[in-house]
């Protein structure tokens, strides 16, 4: 195993432990949305939320991978 390297050069990039905070937030923030919509459409004002509006994941903390040059340390296990 000392020679072992990586197939591809990408690798995971985190700023945090855990996105369970960010998640709850934006669920939180779309419940709201949702309900603000649904209250108003009984008033009859037909206005509807996209779905990609809330938890977008590139806003996220943990956010995707990262390409890196295959003659780096990084290739190493």
């Amino acid at each position: 195993m000392s020679r072992s390297r990586r197939k591809t050069a990408i690798i995971g990039v985190t700023t945090a432990p855990s996105d369970k905070p960010f998640k709850v937030d934006e669920h939180r923030a779309e419940r709201h949305a949702v309900r603000a919509v649904v209250k108003r459409s009984l008033d009859s004002d037909d206005r509807s939320l996209h779905s990609k509006v809330y938890g977008d994941p590139w806003k996220s903390p943990k956010d995707g991978k990262q390409i890196i040059d295959p003659n780096s340390k990084w290739m190493r296990k």
